[in-house]
């Protein structure tokens, strides 16, 4: 597939990689990183050389919409929690019910057998303030204040956790030290939560401001099951749109080993929070947008080619440090975190347990709705996935903060629609559905301004997996939204480069055709509307790009024109500028590739049947039809080959007379944006000291290099 396509990577454009030092030693680990990403270099998407220079995101300040549940500090660099804001209790269908309320009463049955009701909190202490010495006691304990589900609960998971998974030695360590702990943060809440908590709840924008010391307190309870009224499965009852939050779901399954797995990273966070307070604060965001203001598909006029790719089989999206980092979420947050799944979400509020927090008062996402955690730590490191997932160490999650004392780590929840079949999937009002979905996650924080907004996005096979999409068409998908965002891309693919060279082969397909978000779209809604469900979506796209008309658009500004100057040539001869700069050679193959590379132009130029362009000019000269005859073709390939030796003789040229190519200076990249270099005052200090004849030379694009006129 695509295979008269072939996907150079760009410079590594990184610090301390100079053309000049460009030796045998560091060429290898070039290629080595190549192997591994296609596209523009990481630092494009963020947005910086360095993965924290992309611009923070809202400070934390109270407001009307926005809940802090801390006194804001005056310094924001942390030495110690920040102390817990003071409110007033409410007991109310707008607020966390919290387990120490006043309000919050138990049914108990004394020994004449008549009920009566008692205050839990109360029986919450006596029973965390006792001896806990094994899991059975530990059960016990939570049963006696959840006693009717005392028949019910049977702990199966955490009895074969400490009895049979564990060294013994390690389960007595638990039960003498860490437990004791746990008992004592749970119980601290009374004084570490002194504020209502609201809710945030369907077709609002609201958001909540904890510190990491308040929610190691409030997940403390979830552990031991303290939260009033969240245990009952009824669909009808005053939690059944939230998610789970105690942990006896957790307790409950059935022992297999990704399922203990799970409890040992919680068990470890547990470790690390009781030994050493998390001095930082964590916001969570809830954003929702009405329905008729999410963006008309079918006519946008954003250009895909505008937006930077970085595509990697290797990496993970935890790895993608500065970018906002997606949760291929399920509309309950967490999805199976706390039963038996272990798929991309629950493996990463596993390795970030301070996510779950989310959990405690985000109602289920509609549609137009997204969340955003912004601040969360990572405590462990893993290995595996699904059945194989497997606690792996300590991790030690040395991400700054920014100024409002939040680790600067985003992640983006988003669900995508769950998938019966491949006509379910291929159906227009489900793949409307989640490019709605993906762009209300992508503008998060984004402003009405025109251009790129950083940090970029780091994504994957979104709703693929155990929700059955196919991850050609959910790449289209959220392509789109983030062209229509603004956001740059980052795709990883999970060790499949096949699909990663399909991905930039695609992407490759978009930008040389000029493909606006409305086509693509319109192409997709013909394929779903089409027979050919059974198809390759990539193979429809290909030929209905190569089979449609050019396109007359005086107002898109992605289409090639012909340059306004003296020049006698025919539009004919920009169309083949373009080709070329579309293939043009990374500045760092080895001479032994260039005769590969020169094969791969000839044939991606040969093959190109129809591209879209706006060659109005004041004479008449029009190129009406991109399909020449065999001798045009050769004029043309005769005109390539002179014009690609001309390059590489004016670059020569340049070498011998400035002495270094000028790679800091600001000029366009590939995507037509211009490179905010950070080293951008080394490039202006460079210009001063050099005469201007060759600072002339120096500020050349590269299409300079084909100009008829000398230099």
């Amino acid at each position: 597939m695509f295979q008269h396509l072939r996907v150079f990577a760009t410079s590594p454009y990184t610090s301390g990689f100079k053309l000049g030092s460009l030796n045998k030693g560091n060429s290898l680990n070039y290629t080595k990183m190549c192997s591994s990403w296609k596209g523009v270099p990481i630092s494009y998407i963020v947005g910086s050389q360095s993965p924290w220079g992309a611009p923070e995101f809202p400070l934390v300040q109270p407001s009307y919409n926005h809940t802090v549940l801390y006194h804001i500090p005056d310094d924001a660099q942390l030495d110690r929690p920040p102390k817990p804001q003071i409110g007033h209790e409410k007991w109310d269908q707008e607020h966390v019910r919290l387990p120490f309320s006043t309000q919050s009463l138990y049914p108990v049955e004394n020994n004449a057998g008549e009920t009566k009701l008692k205050n839990r909190w109360d029986m919450v202490q006596n029973a965390l303030n006792r001896p806990i010495r094994n899991s059975k006691e530990l059960a016990k304990a939570i049963l006696s204040y959840n006693t009717q589900f005392k028949n019910r609960w049977k702990f199966t998971a955490l009895h074969y956790l400490f009895e049979e998974y564990l060294e013994e030695e390690e389960s007595q360590y638990f039960f003498d030290v860490t437990l004791q702990e746990i008992a004592k943060l749970a119980l601290s809440i009374t004084k570490l939560i002194q504020a209502p908590i609201p809710l945030l709840k369907q077709n609002k924008n609201r958001s909540i401001s904890l510190s990491q010391q308040q929610i190691s307190c409030l997940l403390a309870n979830a552990f031991f099951c303290t939260f009033p009224r969240r245990n009952t499965t009824k669909k009808n009852s005053e939690y059944a749109s939230y998610p789970y939050i105690n942990f006896n779901v957790l307790y409950e399954c059935e022992p297999s080993n990704h399922v203990v797995e799970k409890l040992k990273c919680i068990c470890h966070y547990f470790r690390r929070v009781c030994t050493k307070v998390p001095v930082g604060v964590v916001t969570v965001s809830r954003r929702s947008v009405p329905v008729k203001e999410l963006p008309d598909w079918k006519s946008s006029q954003r250009i895909i080619s505008e937006l930077p790719v970085h595509c990697n089989s290797e990496n993970t999206i935890e790895e993608a440090h500065g970018l906002i980092q997606v949760d291929f979420a399920n509309k309950y947050l967490g999805g199976g975190v706390l039963s038996y799944g272990s798929v991309q979400e629950e493996i990463r509020f596993m390795i970030c347990p301070e996510l779950m927090i989310s959990m405690l008062f985000t109602e289920e996402l509609k549609p137009n709705e997204a969340l955003m955690v912004i601040g969360c730590e990572q405590y462990s490191t893993y290995s595996g996935y699904g059945h194989s997932f497997s606690w792996g160490s300590n991790y030690n999650d040395i991400t700054p903060r920014d100024s409002s004392g939040r680790k600067r780590t985003a992640v983006l929840a988003i669900d995508a629609l769950p998938v019966r079949s491949r006509l379910h999937e291929m159906n227009a009002n489900t793949v409307t559905r989640d490019i709605n979905k993906a762009w209300v996650g992508f503008s998060f924080y984004c402003s009405s301004e025109s251009g790129l907004k950083y940090p970029g996005v780091a994504t994957g096979n979104w709703g693929c997996g155990a929700f059955g999409g196919s991850p050609r068409l959910k790449f289209l998908i959220q392509t789109m939204a983030l062209t229509e965002a603004g956001r740059p891309l980052a795709y990883y693919t999970f060790n499949d480069r096949e699909l990663r060279d399909d991905i930039i082969g695609c992407y490759e397909l978009l930008v040389r055709h000029q493909v606006t978000v409305g086509q693509l779209y319109n192409i997709i809604m013909n394929y779903c509307d089409s027979n050919q469900h059974s198809g390759d979506i990539y193979t429809y796209l290909e030929h209905a790009l190569d089979n449609r008309k050019p396109v007359n658009n005086k107002n898109d500004t992605g289409k090639i024109q012909k340059s306004d100057t003296n020049d006698s040539g025919n539009v004919c001869d920009d169309l083949i500028l373009a080709r070329a700069l579309d293939f043009s050679p990374d500045i760092f193959l080895q001479d032994e590739d260039m005769s590969e590379y020169s094969m791969d132009l000839k044939v991606n130029t040969e093959d190109t049947a129809v591209i879209d362009l706006d060659t109005s000019t004041s004479d008449g000269n029009k190129c009406v039809d991109s399909r020449v005859t065999a001798e045009e073709q050769e004029v043309q390939e005769n005109t390539k080959t002179n014009q690609t030796s001309r390059l590489f003789d004016e670059m020569e040229k340049l070498d011998q007379d400035s002495g270094k190519l000028n790679l800091k200076s600001q000029q366009k990249t590939f995507f037509g944006q211009k490179n905010n270099d950070l080293s951008m005052d080394v490039a202006e200090k460079l210009h001063t000291e050099i005469s201007p004849d060759v600072k002339k030379k120096l500020t050349k694009k590269i299409t300079d290099y084909f100009s008829k006129r000398p230099i």
